[in-house]
């Protein structure tokens, strides 16, 4: 099969290099790559959707799978298909789930998919008025992409404010911030549940925990995500299948009910509260960094998986993964607000030849031989092994030996502590 990847980040990479491994491959290409995805580079930008769609029928490509939300957003594989192209992929409709936090909200409302409470508003003075109803602490968020940083816990009132007003009056975030959701303070572990979704079923990959604060303990400002442990410690094999029938079986039949074709990867964030579980967000792609960990643990062929949810046609067995994985990211100095570009990297082939190690390009360059960074997040170093003990020691082990100017990475990922956390 010819396959069109669409997108150049870390988790692009990790698709690309699972890809790669399927027999049915013929040729691999990708809009528009980097220098570390093993692809043939396509000069057109994920959000092309004219361009996209002539190269399609130029290069009689079989299968396109997206990687990022901003061309699911901007309804991408809706025009692709149009086209006549299979597209691993949700249409602009069923993306809103992840691109409007307010329509996701919403959904779930509607079609009783548990979650915290919540309000919708977009005038600053109002919204303000309104964390008078959250007195035990509020999470506000941008109601548009941000880049996983559109997110703010606050405990205070005091916090509260400041997020609002550099959210709705300096427009942090652009248009993504002008409306947003105030939604109630939860407590309990934080766990990504992933999976193939073509409208009729969810076969899930393995589950993972994201840690989104830049520094230990998670402490910090929100980031993209700063490493992963994959499966998540917070659940137990035997309590697994009870949240996930949980949570996706009424996302499926709320799907159904709206009439929204869903044909790709959907990303349910939970919560597990003393309540039960309570689903914070959706995203409609592969996570990211979650990707670097969930994909070397998935003992089956991802383009026959993307091909088959692609068609509406996925198996009714789960797929089959092994082991463990901890991801943990190094970021360039001044991530998340400013981060600094341009500096040399070294140790990468010493880091690559340990064994149980992967490393996915997140943010970087290789311009005359030299890699470099070029991106806030820069790097996912993957550890693999037979439990998350020994993943982490190989990730961990393999990240010292990786040295740029500024470098920052945290020391914790893949430790359980006996505090909740707070989302």
């Amino acid at each position: 099969m010819n396959v069109l990847l669409l997108g150049s980040g870390g988790r692009e990479h990790a698709l690309a290099w699972k890809l790669a491994q399927s027999p049915r491959l013929k040729k691999l290409y990708a809009a528009p790559g980097s220098d570390a995805i093993p692809a043939e580079r396509v000069s057109l930008k994920a959000t092309d959707s004219a361009g996209l769609a002539a190269f399609v029928k130029e290069k009689v490509i079989d299968l396109v799978v997206i990687g990022p939300e901003d061309p699911l957003a901007a309804g991408t594989a809706d025009a692709l298909r149009q086209a006549g192209a299979l597209v691993f992929g949700p249409g602009k409709a069923a993306a809103q789930l992840e691109a409007s936090k307010a329509f996701a909200k919403d959904f779930m409302t509607r079609h009783k998919v548990p979650t915290a409470r919540w309000e919708r508003h977009a005038s600053f003075d109002v919204a303000k008025a309104a964390l008078a109803r959250f007195p035990d602490g509020v999470v506000v968020k941008a109601d548009g992409l941000a880049a996983g940083k559109g997110v703010r816990v606050c405990r205070a009132r005091s916090s509260a404010e400041a997020a609002l007003e550099d959210m709705m009056v300096k427009q942090a975030h652009g248009a993504a911030g002008t409306t947003v959701v105030l939604e109630e303070l939860l407590e309990g572990p934080e766990v990504s549940l992933l999976g193939f979704c073509d409208g009729k079923r969810f076969l899930p990959l393995p589950s993972a925990s994201d840690h989104k604060r830049l520094l230990d303990g998670d402490e910090g400002p929100n980031t993209g995500g700063m490493g992963v442990v994959s499966p998540t410690p917070h659940l137990s094999a035997k309590e697994l299948p009870g949240v996930l029938k949980a949570v996706s079986a009424p996302v499926l039949a709320g799907l159904a009910a709206d009439g929204l074709a869903y044909r790709g990867l959907l990303y349910i964030g939970v919560m597990l509260t003393e309540a039960g579980p309570k689903v914070l967000e959706f995203n409609c792609r592969f996570g990211d960094p979650e990707t670097q960990a969930v994909l070397p643990l998935l003992d089956a062929d991802l383009l026959t998986l993307c091909e088959a949810t692609a068609k509406g046609a996925l198996p009714a067995e789960t797929p089959k993964s092994h082991g463990a994985a901890v991801t943990v990211v190094l970021a360039s100095e001044g991530y998340p607000a400013s981060p600094v570009m341009g500096r040399p990297i070294t140790g990468l082939a010493e880091a690559s030849a340990r064994p149980g190690v992967l490393i996915f390009h997140a943010g970087t360059a290789r311009p005359e031989q030299v890699w470099m960074t070029n991106g806030g997040r820069v790097l996912g170093v993957t550890g693999v092994g037979k439990d998350a003990k020994e993943a982490r020691e190989r990730a961990y082990g393999a990240a010292e030996t990786i040295e740029f100017e500024g470098v920052q990475y945290r020391k914790d990922i893949g430790l359980v502590r006996a505090a909740a956390r707070q989302r």
